[in-house]
């Protein structure tokens, strides 16, 4: 372990960016008027009664004297959609606030609008903090809203999300050890929530007087027209789904394929039917799914998609990939 006396820079850097912070950006407005502001991650509470609240600037800064001589500041933590801001307020040498739309807060210090939260204060105390000046003020007003925060670690950008679910009771257990059968398994999870989300498609599918079996054979020509049986198979081996020549036959009778599509090595083509009634039923799976993605939030949805293609990639069993040439 290094000491006070050894320390290596960028490694104790490193090993400070392992916790996980919010991003603000904190304003103020220089004695001409001038409103100043950069992006900041040494932000914590102080006190509920009275509200205060700190953060600490390097001495170093060029914004340095506009918040030593000016009373008020205020404090932006930002929402997962300021990252483009949070960049824009990060580098020196231009007018950050160039075309950003702002308020007027308390003290005339400028308010950047769609925050996750936003503290207007007043400098209570500064103190020195080695190559920083510590700012501690108390919080005049202040405002949120339910949008995720963007969070940073290790040097980027991060998705937070919460950790979700209920408690398990000790009847979730099977009771032999070696299967250890709950709640949590990803097999009951994984399954049910694949059939959660397919009921309103299998309806949707009912009412065009279409098979999942069709479904899967028109949606994998959907992204790719022309493929074989044996393509098309190879596709949704994974999904139990064949596509048989009785089935290639029926859709072609249905008027889903063309004509000339051959059962076995030619390739098969969907009609204007076919993509009218398969685009309609993804349409709506799609609508679900942002739905579905508003409850969860958006770094819930983010983690989620990441997390299934990483499970994906780690069992694939060498699938081919259906949006490949």
């Amino acid at each position: 372990m290094q000491t006070a006396s050894n320390f290596d820079k960028r490694k104790f850097r490193s090993a400070l960016g392992t916790f996980t912070t919010g991003v603000t950006i904190v304003t103020t407005r220089a004695q001409d008027g001038t409103p100043v502001g950069l992006t900041a991650n040494s932000f914590s509470s102080v006190s509920l009664d009275p509200p205060m609240i700190l953060w600490s600037l390097a001495k170093r800064s060029r914004c340095l004297p506009a918040f030593e001589s000016g009373e008020h500041w205020a404090v932006h933590i930002l929402s997962h959609r300021q990252e483009e801001l949070s960049n824009r307020f990060g580098r020196a040498g231009e007018d950050k606030f160039d075309q950003v739309e702002t308020e007027r807060g308390a003290g005339g210090v400028p308010l950047l609008p769609n925050c996750a939260a936003r503290m207007q204060c007043k400098t209570a105390f500064k103190y020195e903090g080695g190559d920083h000046i510590i700012f501690v003020g108390e919080v005049l007003e202040f405002d949120r809203s339910d949008v995720a925060p963007l969070v940073f670690q290790s040097g980027e950008y991060v998705v937070a999300l919460r950790k979700g679910g209920r408690a398990i009771s000790a009847g979730a257990y099977v009771s032999d050890e070696r299967l250890n059968f709950s709640e949590n398994f990803i097999n009951y999870l994984l399954g049910r929530a694949y059939y959660q989300f397919l009921a309103p498609i299998r309806k949707d599918l009912a009412n065009l007087t279409l098979s999942e079996d069709d479904y899967y054979i028109l949606a994998v020509l959907l992204i790719k027209d022309g493929r074989t049986v044996s393509e098309i198979n190879a596709m949704n081996s994974y999904t139990g789904h064949e596509a048989t020549p009785e089935l290639i036959q029926s859709l072609r009778r249905r008027g889903l394929l063309h004509a000339e599509s051959q059962q076995e090595f030619g390739g098969c083509f969907l009609t204007d039917k076919a993509r009218e009634a398969i685009l309609n039923v993804l349409a709506a799976a799609k609508a679900r799914e942002e739905h579905i993605f508003e409850q969860l939030g958006h770094g819930e949805s983010i983690s989620l998609k990441n997390a299934l293609k990483n499970f994906i990639v780690q069992t694939d069993p060498g699938l081919p990939d259906p949006w490949s040439d």
